[in-house]
């Protein structure tokens, strides 16, 4: 019955969806959001230092309170306009998909994000361009106008209805001529649907995309990834790239409301599950909550190749990679260790998203890098709050008991191929 169904999600299930997630488009917006994933680690961590998680009345807080301003400015200027520097990348990987110039396509991306903000007047400083939009909450704005931006280029280059300069110009010099043509449809085009038509684009996308942002910060939205995910990786594709290219740009939008809040001093954040959730309360380990298994080979089995499975595989573990055991044991194809794979990220969902949703632990708004220690990232993704140190702990001892009876079982049978090879 396992080896039916291993067939069929092999074949029927994970196999096309793996080539989905190829798909071009997609794989512009996986490539052009995560490559803003520095900007936004490094930004975020100047919310903690706006909002230290130390006493209030402590000289380090009263300082924080009183250079607040200046200390968010790079948030304000990073993380803050995440979508800004996503419609970059975006059209650059698009572009270069086609073959086409990648600078040129990513300067069209973002000419054609800014043309959906209308810049209003300030008294003092004459015209102002709104931040909040640049932000999470213009991802799926700053995802469309991209591809549409780069498409309106390939068009305009496979009909050659271009400016093309003479050989002897310099290459440069002879791709901004060739970008003219583009631009100036894309910029005329922005401009009628924008100025001319008065289309909102920012509220028209957040009416359409509200029911999804809103069904991913629920328990059955969360535990629908995870099972995606850990069923993907059971195949032997890598799961977060595959759903990542779909879910990211969610739970950007999520993470960047959440650290709004944050910036403004909200006690209660308005989201349970932006990105760090799962990294840290859920893929403890990496995707699999694989943490338990590798404590367990690498201190309790009694076969030769278990330990020394485990104990290879403990470090990298540590810092959340476990390819080494995912390919090593196997757990890739592997009818015995595939059920715990599944089911213990599932159970530390369930508890974790329970105990943010009463309030016991604060909610992540910091996108601390993924390769620290559980308890360190948890912490840090918290703002410093010693409660997720705990929780992230729990996690952590619910993903050993999960793996233990199957582990027990792999163990066994190692042993047991180990002594009948002795024997012979």
């Amino acid at each position: 019955m396992m080896d039916k169904f291993m067939v069929w999600l092999d074949e029927k299930f994970s196999t096309p969806m793996a080539k989905l997630a190829e798909q071009r488009h997609l794989r512009a917006v996986r490539d052009g959001i995560v490559a803003t994933l520095p900007i936004i680690i490094v930004g975020s961590f100047f919310l903690i230092l706006a909002y230290p998680p130390v006493p209030k009345d402590s000289a380090v807080a009263l300082w924080a309170a009183e250079n607040i301003v200046k200390i968010l400015l790079p948030y304000r200027l990073t993380m803050y306009i995440m979508s800004l520097y996503a419609s970059w990348g975006i059209g650059y990987s698009l572009s270069k998909s086609y073959n086409l110039d990648g600078v040129s396509g990513g300067n069209l991306a973002v000419v054609a994000f800014l043309m959906t903000i209308i810049p209003q007047v300030a008294d003092e400083i004459g015209w102002a361009l709104p931040m909040a939009n640049l932000g999470g909450s213009g991802m799926f704005v700053a995802i469309v106008t991209s591809i549409f931006a780069v498409e309106i280029m390939r068009l305009l280059s496979k009909t050659k209805f271009k400016i093309t300069m003479p050989e002897q110009v310099p290459s440069s010099v002879a791709r901004s001529f060739e970008a003219l043509t583009p631009t100036a449809v894309v910029v005329i085009l922005m401009t009628i649907i924008s100025v001319v038509l008065e289309f909102d684009w920012h509220g028209f996308i957040a009416k359409v995309m509200a029911p999804l942002i809103s069904t991913s910060d629920t328990i059955f939205g969360v535990l629908f990834p995870v099972i995606l995910i850990t069923l993907f990786w059971s195949a032997g594709i890598h799961g977060v790239s595959v759903v990542g290219s779909v879910a990211r740009p969610v739970w950007t939008v999520l993470l960047d409301a959440n650290t709004a809040a944050a910036a403004e001093g909200a006690k209660v954040l308005p989201h349970i599950a932006p990105e760090p959730f799962y990294q840290w309360f859920i893929w403890l380990g990496g995707s699999g909550a694989t943490i338990g298994l590798v404590l367990l080979l690498a201190f309790v089995s009694k076969s030769k190749y278990s330990k020394t499975l485990g104990r290879t595989a403990l470090a990298p573990g540590l810092f959340n990679i476990n390819e080494p055991l995912i390919f090593g044991a196997p757990i890739v194809l592997n009818p015995i260790l595939i059920i715990p794979f599944v089911l213990a990220p599932l159970v530390n969902a369930v508890v974790s998203y329970v105990v943010m949703s009463l309030e016991l632990v604060a909610r992540p708004y910091i996108l601390a890098p993924w390769t620290l220690p559980g308890p360190i990232g948890a912490y840090l993704a918290t703002g410093g709050d010693w409660k997720a140190i705990v929780l992230n702990l729990v996690c952590i001892v619910l993903s050993v008991i999960i793996y233990y009876p199957f582990f027990k079982m792999y163990d066994n049978k190692q042993l047991e191929l180990e002594q009948i090879e002795k024997a012979v």
